[in-house]
């Protein structure tokens, strides 16, 4: 697979191909115990139901070791089917039941009985999931938006939150042992005559019960493998076994004493929390920091060398690339390819301010180069300091082609970070969290961005059409006038402000229903005993529990408004080449006929187009962005004075595959973008636009507020294999990276590195492609899973030049 990196050991490329031959089922498993625990303690406090239901499920759940794997710990009945959560939504399941194995992209196999087994439990859930009552407590003025797609949200009450990071590393150092020792102590010491702290007894009581299920599910896993020893021929095999079994009696429950021991036990609580909730973005955080001492340990005692200790990090990411998440049809055009963004952030800094880059972060990178898989999704914190010998290694593997590593940068981060009152050594310890939104592992709250998605091309439209939805035809804002009745670019910046204003009110308002109704029916009480400071406030995340809580909707289509409103000012207000009436006009009709043609033809040529460092568009959407950032920072989130530091929100541009579900239902828009087709995505130029290389689009990118956006400044570039073969060009990438960085105050950048002519091909022929990834947005995904309107997307992507 890898000249430069090695190829994965003879057991783990025959697991790999196992996966990739697996066909991804619809598990009914999780969904009817759920259901069982639901009916059986429906008399429990909300805390308690959620842990007896986690018990039930490890308890009662088909449970397998695969005969190649080191590590052990399965999601589902099988490995890539994907279990249903009802408690979130059971209406779409119903509803595409026969449509799962017939979709564009995402397909799912799902058998008859399974269908019936979901039928079956339906009834109970009637108007009985979050997301029936996160849509019934929305008040509809607000509610509307959601409707009409302009502010969607569907993924926060239809499956858990996450975006979050846990720490692994305490886990592994102290076990969760030390974590039943705390909850006692805190719960023995509550006054319960304080009627405050009956709901915290009650939470301490859910963690005592999860910690044993955890400790039992282990022990299940113990068992299994001392059966499979004691009847396995093979001698090696059979010590395996019999070591695996050792290691299962031990961890997580106790302190993990070797590199193996670590690794299990962070896999153990990771898989967990994923049974546990299907939220994505469940991200492992630092792992070369935390996990180093182990390996440091045993490879000088001799109890590890690096080559195996690059087999068990490639066993580990087969076995991250075994969990599976379905989602219903429409948030999947949020989603493409199934990703789960289980991040591992390697590099950046100590909190001392040092290269924190160390022998297991170049053994992390070999190990994912050797497995090439959509999972993990591989972050490279980047600082001044970071050498070349290691920017070198990056590079090679983001030469490999399937858009790994992307790089986040320390220097506009840590800073933002700072500013906003994270203390400076947690500052210095932030991960990558799903796509390019970041953290402090350990200790920040649930959906450190994606709490809800705005289409900035749809909200500018309507702020042309005097508060209508030109789609729905439905009034949303009175008093901003229409387009054709605007006389200077000043009228057009005045509605944007009442509209952007008012759209971002009713975002907030979205998401403050979603939280509440995610924070009354579906506490996670393993994820939030792993938080700090959840115990000793006696708070699960969603209460307040986590030291820091800050949050960020997405932006959606921001290079689309830019291009718009540089067409507009220029060709309509400036030059006069186009009237209002006329450039309305043509929107409406999607640019048909010939003058329609000639109009659409003028806004994509005549017009200037961010990602050419031209500050003529570039400072109209910094402009149009602030007013949105202004308005964003007055609304705390619902954790706001309730523990955490922070409790606000600000912006974030990681849209994943947003722009192209969003673009599906918006119109034609001024910069020559047709009605349907897909919006640009994260802060990238839209497609062919960046005509003057890739120096010109960092500029543009640089001179977006990024220091506000602290919810991700998502980049994507695009190059050819072809290009990045010369050495030459591979040194003229990483001095690029570095200025962006260094000089720019970039916040983030990642590379696809496929030429149009191998993804055309694989769109034909898939059965010769069946390893192609390609960079989706934050995260990369197989192309042969995509839909095809978001292969296309890819396709069309400006391939840059050096």
């Amino acid at each position: 697979m890898s000249k430069y990196f090695g190829n994965l050991t003879e057991r783990m490329n025959h697991f790999r191909e196992e996966l990739l031959e697996a066909k991804p089922f619809v598990c009914a498993e999780r969904a009817i115990l759920t259901t069982e625990a639901y009916k059986e303690h429906a008399d429990k406090p909300v805390h308690l139901k959620r842990a007896y239901m986690l018990e039930k499920i490890l308890n009662n759940m088909s449970i397998f070791i695969e005969d190649d794997t080191l590590i052990v710990g399965n999601q589902a009945s099988s490995n890539r089917s994907a279990p249903i959560f009802p408690e979130y939504a059971m209406d779409w399941v119903i509803n595409e039941l026969d449509e799962f194995d017939k979709r564009d992209g995402d397909v799912f196999y799902i058998t008859e009985e399974t269908k019936e087994k979901l039928r079956g439990i339906a009834d109970y859930w009637y108007h009985n999931t979050v997301k029936d009552k996160g849509l019934a407590s929305m008040p509809p003025a607000s509610k509307v938006f959601y409707d009409l797609g302009i502010i969607k949200a569907e993924g926060n009450i239809t499956s858990g939150d996450a975006h979050i990071a846990a720490d692994y590393g305490k886990v592994m150092k102290f076990g969760l042992k030390d974590y039943e020792r705390r909850t006692k102590e805190a719960m023995a010491a509550l006054d319960l005559t304080d009627f405050n702290n009956i709901k915290k007894y009650h939470f301490y009581q859910a963690i005592l019960i999860v910690i044993k299920a955890v400790r039992d599910f282990a022990k299940r896993y113990a068992d299994l493998a001392l059966e499979m020893a004691e009847k396995e021929i093979n001698e090696k095999r059979k010590a395996e076994l019999l070591e695996i079994s050792r290691i299962m009696n031990k961890v997580p429950y106790e302190a993990a004493d070797s590199y193996y021991e670590a690794i299990q036990s962070m896999w153990f609580i990771h898989l967990i929390l994923q049974i546990e909730s299907n939220g994505h973005s469940l991200s492992y955080g630092r792992m070369d920091q935390y996990l180093y001492p182990y390996y440091k340990k045993d490879l000088e005692a001799g109890v590890i060398t690096e080559d195996s200790a690059c087999e068990l990090l490639t066993n580990l990411w087969l076995k991250t690339f075994t969990i599976n998440k379905i989602r219903s049809w429409s948030h999947t055009q949020f989603s493409a390819g199934s990703p789960l963004y289980q991040n591992v952030t390697i590099g950046g800094q100590t909190p001392d301010k040092k290269d924190a880059v160390n022998p297991l972060s170049y053994i992390i990178l070999k190990s994912v180069a050797q497995t090439r898989l959509p999972q993990p999704n591989l972050t490279v914190r980047y600082h001044k300091g970071l050498d070349d010998k290691f920017m070198n290694e990056c590079i090679e593997v983001v030469k490999l082609g399937f858009g790994m590593p992307a790089f986040n940068s320390d220097e506009i981060i840590i800073p933002s970070f700072i500013k906003r009152g994270i203390k400076e050594e947690d500052a210095y310890n932030y991960s990558a969290i799903g796509c390019v939104e970041v953290a402090v592992p350990g200790k920040w709250g649930y959906r450190c961005t994606g709490m809800s998605f705005l289409n900035f091309p749809k909200s500018l439209l309507i702020a042309m059409n005097d508060g209508v939805d030109p789609k729905s035809g439905i009034k949303l804002v009175d008093g901003v006038g229409h387009f054709k009745d605007m006389t200077n670019y000043e009228d057009l910046k005045k509605a944007w402000d009442v509209i952007i204003r008012d759209f971002t009110r009713h975002s907030v308002i979205i998401e403050n229903c979603c939280d509440i109704v995610l924070e009354e029916e579906v506490p996670d009480i393993l994820c939030s005993a792993l938080v700090e400071d959840c115990i000793g406030r006696g708070k699960a995340i969603k209460e307040g529990g986590a030291i820091y809580d800050f949050v960020s909707g997405l932006q959606v289509g921001i290079a689309n408004l830019a291009d718009s409103l540089a067409a507009i000012k220029k060709l309509v207000f400036e030059e006069k080449k186009i009237s209002p009436a006329e450039l309305w006009s043509a929107l409406e009709e999607d640019f048909a006929g010939e003058e329609g043609k000639k109009i659409q033809n003028m806004l994509i040529y005549d017009a200037p187009k961010y990602g050419n460092d031209d500050d003529y568009v570039d400072l109209l959407v910094k402009e149009a962005y602030e007013i949105y950032i202004d308005e964003v920072v007055k609304y705390p989130n619902t954790r706001y004075g309730r523990g955490p530091i922070g409790g606000l929100r600000y912006a974030g541009t990681s849209s994943i595959s947003a722009n192209v579900g969003q673009g599906l239902g918006t119109l034609a828009t001024p910069d020559g973008r047709n009605a349907g087709t897909p919006l640009a995505e994260g802060c990238s130029p839209s497609h062919s636009m960046d005509t003057n290389g890739p120096t010109a689009v960092f500029k543009s990118v640089a001179k977006l507020p990024t220091e506000d956006i602290t919810g991700g400044v998502l980049l994507n570039q695009k190059v050819t294999p072809a290009l990045l073969s010369k050495e030459e060009n591979k040194q003229k990438l990483i001095m690029l990276i570095r200025t962006f960085f260094n000089r720019l105050k970039g916040f983030h950048v990642q590379y696809n590195v496929v030429d149009k002519e191998t993804l055309l091909d694989a769109q034909k022929h898939p059965e010769r492609h069946r390893d192609l990834i390609v960079r989706v947005a934050g995260y990369s995904a197989f192309f042969n899973v995509l839909s095809k309107q978001t292969q296309d997307d890819i396709i069309e992507r400006t391939e840059q030049t050096l």
